[in-house]
């Protein structure tokens, strides 16, 4: 994508210099799935789950998606796609590129191939529920203030333990958040901030931000915006996209 004004993805007040981009990290194991295919090709309502959220950000226009994933699975998604009408028309929007041995490596990788300015979403491959508007309310965030890092609030009551374990404090669930994906940032500040030292609490794209000094700005997510990793998750996968 050349370098240039856009508009269109965002709404008609809100412009970027530069492009539009997804960088969707999907290098998981079938390990708590109980399943030797990676999470991410497992079948949701007859579909790679994998698939459900490229499909989701190619509504975006403009868009250009890169799909992170391990080597040996590279030829498994070309399978897969081959005869999808959706991501066939869309060859030129979808870039893959190769994962690193954690999530920060995978992203960096992402990074490493966009050459222009503009905005970027960080997005977990498994999280197949994501909806439009919500990356698109990320994008525009992201434009004003640099950062939108999506999030709800938390539910059920919360206790930390301390170092040994035995012993346990209630926090104040008011003031706790959980942290979702889309996490998407202006590309100047993430290459930037992706140029430290990986850190063992590195844990997503806002750490690594926060990290390097930048300032998180938090938008609303949805509790259906959940990440496939158990079984148990894939019933209520199901059960929210029946109610769609």
């Amino acid at each position: 994508m050349n370098n240039k004004e856009i508009s269109s993805p965002l709404g008609a007040d809100t412009v970027v210099a530069g492009g539009i981009y997804a960088i969707i990290v999907a290098g998981g194991s079938g390990s708590r799935m109980k399943s030797e295919i990676p999470k991410q090709f497992l079948p949701l309502k007859g579909k790679p789950i994998l698939i459900h959220t490229v499909e989701k950000f190619l509504q975006v226009p403009d868009i250009q998606v890169i799909v992170v994933l391990p080597k040996n699975d590279i030829e498994y998604w070309n399978e897969i796609t081959a005869t999808n009408e959706v991501i066939q028309s869309h060859k030129n929007a979808i870039k893959i590129t190769v994962g690193g041995a954690s999530r920060f490596q995978s992203v960096k990788n992402g990074l490493g191939t966009i050459e222009t300015d503009g905005l970027v979403a960080v997005h977990d491959g498994v999280r197949p529920l994501i909806n439009l508007e919500i990356i698109q309310n990320s994008f525009q965030v992201a434009a004003e203030k640099g950062s939108a890092v999506t999030s709800v609030w938390v539910k059920d009551s919360v206790r930390q333990f301390d170092n040994n374990g035995e012993n346990s404090t209630a926090l104040d669930r008011t003031k706790l958040k959980l942290v979702q994906t889309p996490q998407t940032f202006q590309i100047s500040l993430m290459k930037r901030a992706f140029e430290v030292e990986e850190q063992t609490f590195f844990t997503d794209c806002a750490s690594v931000l926060e990290f390097a000094g930048e300032k998180i700005t938090l938008i609303d997510g949805a509790y259906e915006n959940i990440k496939i990793t158990t079984p148990e998750d894939m019933l209520v996968a199901e059960a929210f996209l029946a109610r769609r």
